[in-house]
């Protein structure tokens, strides 16, 4: 009798352990839920959230860029540096619009989206490297022409349409107001052409 008692004893002691490591893991797991701070990244503050064109413009391929300035210029490309720092609402805000300009030039023109962060200090820098471009202000944007001529150097947030009416004269396009509006036809449209 004495063993059963003995065993039934140290079945309960088990058990009160076992509740015991359970109610002490969840009560960790609360704590370290409660604890943790949000994961809020804003387009209104200077805070670093990771980089701006793939947190904020839904772009990653904008970063790295393809080509060095260097490279585009050899080819006689045209192109857009668009200079930003990951921790400026201001640049935050407009990378937006660096991305909307890829979707409608990036076939055409070489986006290089540099970070100021990343040139390196020298005392004179070569009209190929974009430290030679960058005037301390971010954003900042600067268009090159076929011939690696500067037609646009802007700081601030310069609006699409400046940008759009600058490349439509780099690639011979008609002005905005007198182009037609490119409209996407529905999948239904474009089969029933089809099956006429």
């Amino acid at each position: 009798m004495n063993s059963i008692k003995r065993l039934f004893l140290q079945i309960k002691i088990i058990a009160n352990w076992k509740r015991l490591v359970f109610k002490c893991l969840l009560l960790m797991i609360c704590v370290f839920i409660t604890s943790m701070q949000p994961a809020l990244a804003g387009m209104k503050d200077d805070r670093y959230e990771g980089n701006i064109f793939v947190v904020f413009a839904g772009n990653g391929s904008l970063v790295p860029p393809r080509q060095t300035l260097a490279q585009t210029l050899a080819q006689h490309k045209p192109a857009i540096l668009a200079f930003y720092v990951d921790d400026s609402k201001d640049c935050k805000q407009y990378a937006v619009y660096i991305s909307q300009t890829q979707a409608f030039y990036g076939r055409g023109a070489e986006i290089i989206p540099i970070n100021v962060d990343t040139i390196p200090s020298k005392e004179n820098y070569e009209p190929t490297e974009p430290g030679y471009y960058y005037s301390g202000v971010v954003p900042q944007v600067v268009l090159f022409d076929q011939s690696g001529k500067v037609i646009m150097n802007k700081k601030g947030q310069v609006p699409f349409e400046e940008i759009d009416d600058k490349f439509r004269e780099v690639f011979d396009l008609l002005p905005r107001d007198q182009s037609i509006e490119f409209k996407q036809r529905s999948f239904n449209e474009y089969s029933s052409e089809l099956s006429q």
